[in-house]
């Protein structure tokens, strides 16, 4: 038997090296429950303050680290 070449990714497992891969992300896991008919609150909002000075306590590392509690409430949903 072949491996299924068309079968989608974990959606839980998607890369968040970059806000692209980020909203790839939200977009399979909210399609991931509604397929199922689960909700779930809205993911994190973007980040738009960004000074771009490379702070310490950025509010991309605050983002990204909402987006991770919000992928793992979701996977537990999803459970």
């Amino acid at each position: 038997m072949m491996p299924d070449t068309n079968a989608c990714p974990d959606p839980f497992s998607l890369p968040m090296n970059n806000l692209a891969d980020a909203q790839a992300l939200v977009r399979a896991i909210e399609a991931l429950l509604s397929q199922r008919g689960l909700s779930l609150r809205p993911p994190p909002p973007v980040p738009d303050t960004c000074c771009g000075r490379g702070c310490n306590g950025c509010v991309w590392q605050g983002y990204y680290a909402a987006l991770t509690y919000w992928r793992d409430q979701a996977r537990e949903l999803a459970r």
